[in-house]
């Protein structure tokens, strides 16, 4: 067996590679020039494999190892990077430890989405890109209107806002700017649309989506999001879990008898985080449990903790809906058969909310 710890950089790769047969062990480095690459993976003996460190411009290499029937196993930086204690740190370094970890089975390979799932997040994330510039294009003409005394708030996106900020007499630099903004805004609106409407098809067609908009307050994108960015919910042990691989946990620094914590560590996806969190304002207003958890939050912790703790909490419910494969009623149903009997409460898989814990 071939067994090779790749460095993979977007211009070339370094490789350690070891012969399991005979102990002979190759250092080399490809450059990522024509067909180099294929050639060279495709004249090895099988059976092969690879393990590299997970990076932005991967996909191609880990579609190539799948066609040419390759293992490759991708590792979790942070991990990787733990396990080398020395400061030296270059190519020929990062490949040999590669393939010491395959070497000893402390690889710590991480979970990769299907080639559907990444289709769809390339679909919510060219979405959401379009929505910040729309944003910062608002943003631009409402500074606009501002400066010269039009003061409409919300009702400036209204046809009836456009056409008075369209007939404000500005300057000639200021009005071009002005008049580009707006097509540019017209532009956006209707592009924004169509993704919306391709995200609710898609959201329709899939079952897992369709049970967590069951939930009040989540919507086809937070749906569509929360499954394709999680994947399979089983990996997740616990809530706990779910909510470290999110990065809705605070930071910690603990030593002895004291416990520093700090900020959220945002350890994960941000565009998930975000629709946590901004279908979990919409989620307050039409769960009543929801409801009460955030104004106990509100009033202890203060605006932006109680939102992230609302937002931790939707997330949980809507993995515990995955999970299960059940609606929101039925959920409900459950947690209160669960308070009922004194288990852990709905959201809160590992105790109940309040019980006080005795050793």
């Amino acid at each position: 067996m071939e067994i090779i710890g790749c460095d993979l950089h977007a211009r070339q790769q370094t490789l350690a590679m070891l012969d399991t047969a005979t102990g002979e062990v190759v250092k080399t480095t490809l450059q990522h020039e024509g067909s180099n690459v294929r050639e060279f993976y495709s004249r090895l003996m099988r059976p092969v494999r690879v393990g590299i460190e997970a990076t932005g411009s991967m996909q191609w290499f880990v579609n190539l190892m799948e066609e040419l029937g390759i293992e490759c196993l991708v590792g979790h930086p942070a991990e990787i990077r733990a396990a080398e204690p020395r400061k030296q740190k270059h190519d020929r370094r990062d490949a040999d430890l590669l393939l010491s970890l395959l070497v000893e089975g402390r690889f710590p390979a991480i979970w990769l989405p299907t080639k559907e799932l990444l289709d769809l997040r390339a679909l919510l994330r060219h979405r959401h890109q379009w929505v910040r510039l729309r944003v910062k294009i608002q943003n631009a003409l409402q500074a606009i209107a501002l400066a010269n005394g039009l003061r409409r708030g919300s009702s400036l996106w209204t046809p009836a806002g456009q056409q008075a900020i369209a007939s404000l007499p500005l300057s000639p630099h200021a009005a071009y700017r002005r008049n580009e903004l707006q097509a540019m805004y017209a532009k956006f609106e209707t592009e924004i649309e169509t993704l919306n409407q391709r995200v609710e098809q898609q959201a329709g067609e899939r079952c897992a989506a369709r049970l967590l908009m069951t939930h009040p307050g989540v919507g086809p994108i937070t749906a569509l999001a929360t499954e394709v960015f999680l994947g399979d919910p089983s990996r997740f042990a616990s809530s706990k879990e779910l909510a470290s691989y999110v990065g809705l946990i605070p930071g910690e620094h603990s030593s002895g008898k004291r416990q520093r914590l700090g900020g959220l560590t945002k350890q994960g996806n941000p565009l998930l985080r975000f629709l946590w969190s901004e279908a979990g304002i919409h989620a307050v207003r039409r769960d009543p449990e929801l409801k009460h958890f955030y104004r106990r939050k509100l009033i202890q912790k203060g605006l932006g903790k109680a939102r992230a703790a609302v937002a931790r909490k939707l997330g949980i419910r809507m993995w515990i809906m995955l999970r299960d494969r059940i609606e929101y009623p039925e959920f409900c149903r459950r947690g209160q058969m669960q308070q009922r009997s004194g288990d852990a409460c709905a959201g809160m898989p590992e105790r109940r909310y309040g019980a006080k814990v005795t050793g």
